[in-house]
């Protein structure tokens, strides 16, 4: 925000007013005012934390003070001299001009929402551009969206202190948006592979957890060059996060680039992956199947359908899960030791898992 639009207000409305009339940063500065010497100054910082922690007009000593801006966080305050009644309807209503004229500069010319607008499609394709110069972005850097969901919301502000982790506003845009995501829009380089991006993940969700015991799903869009396509890496961040949900319910940090399979079936009419259970397992059905049983496909998968290394995980005999494999092949018609069967079995477990969180609607 230009500190020449906060003054050319105040110079502007100084004639309509008797004291002298202002306004401060967070950091107590003195940023506008209608006495040009004063601008420069500082105040005390015990009546700037006073007047930002304050939710209305406060008077201290001989000056009324009101702060504004973005409803999460409080950037700037007027302060007009006096301690009359007089002197706190200034304030109250230069609050509401300057607040005003705040929205409409950040509205039209701050990058962060511009950001926002091209992820959410709220702007045309052809507008992106010409925008882009206007703010002066660099169309050939890479960028990734980061989407932060927060799934226990506790009492510190997290948009803010995400800002501070990345407080290069030139590079990086932390974005709200709505009551439980946050998107970050990171500057990376332009060879960066998934599991960089993946660690960057982790150090966010890893600090919100340990320091401020927020808990926290990052989902990850793949690296992207340009303005136009950060829509595109947003759209695959929430597709990481939904995916997760179904698919990899323990996992925190979902990467898009990762997912495989689960996405194409998360894609899929529900209506069309029950006729492929029903087909798949013509013998009987998948809930014929007891835990027991699952835990051993599962284990079998994981070890590449290796007989002698799952039966060592398993702490059973080589001959003890041969019978359960052959148990299953006469149960669903599919042997675990042929690699055809055992992909139609792995892909069949995960569309069970999609319609147990989607069920079919007829």
């Amino acid at each position: 925000m230009s500190n020449r639009l906060f003054q050319s207000v105040i110079h502007q409305m100084k004639d309509s007013f008797d004291n002298a009339i202002g306004v401060i940063d967070e950091t107590g500065t003195v940023i506008a005012c209608s006495e040009l010497a004063r601008i420069g100054e500082v105040i005390d910082s015990s009546v700037s934390e006073q007047v930002f922690a304050a939710n209305d007009t406060v008077t201290i000593g001989n000056m009324v003070f009101k702060n504004f801006g973005s409803p999460i966080h409080h950037e700037y305050a007027i302060f007009v001299e006096g301690a009359d009644e007089a002197a706190k309807k200034y304030a109250g209503v230069l609050a509401v001009a300057v607040t005003s004229i705040k929205q409409y500069y950040d509205e039209k010319y701050d990058r962060g929402n511009f950001i926002k607008n091209v992820m959410l499609d709220n702007i045309l394709p052809g507008d992106i551009c010409v925008k882009a110069r206007e703010l002066h972005f660099n169309n050939d850097t890479t960028r990734a969206v980061l989407l932060i969901r927060i799934t226990e919301p506790g009492e510190v502000a997290i948009f803010d202190i995400i800002q501070n982790l990345f407080p290069d506003k030139t590079k990086d845009f932390v974005v709200n948006i709505n009551e439980s995501d946050i998107a970050l829009v990171k500057e990376v380089k332009a060879n960066i592979e998934s599991r960089d991006l993946e660690k960057l993940a982790r150090s966010i969700a890893d600090s919100l957890g340990t320091e401020y015991y927020t808990h926290t799903l990052v989902g990850i869009g793949t690296a992207v060059t340009g303005i136009k396509d950060l829509a595109r890496s947003f759209k695959e961040a929430q597709v990481a996060l939904e995916v997760g949900k179904v698919f990899d319910t323990e996992k925190t940090i979902v990467s898009y680039e990762n997912l495989g399979i689960a996405r194409l079936i998360y894609q899929l009419p529900t209506t069309l992956c029950d006729m492929f259970l029903k087909e798949v397992f013509k013998r009987g059905s998948i809930e014929s199947l007891d835990h027991e049983t699952l835990f051993t496909i599962q284990k079998f998968f994981e070890n590449n359908l290796n007989v002698s290394e799952t039966s060592r995980k398993l702490f059973v005999h080589r001959n003890t899960l041969v019978y359960r494999l052959e148990k299953i092949r006469k149960l669903t018609g599919l042997d675990l030791r042929e690699f055809d069967d055992a992909i139609v079995f792995k892909v069949a477990l995960m569309v069970k898992k999609y319609l147990d969180a989607n069920p079919v609607k007829y």
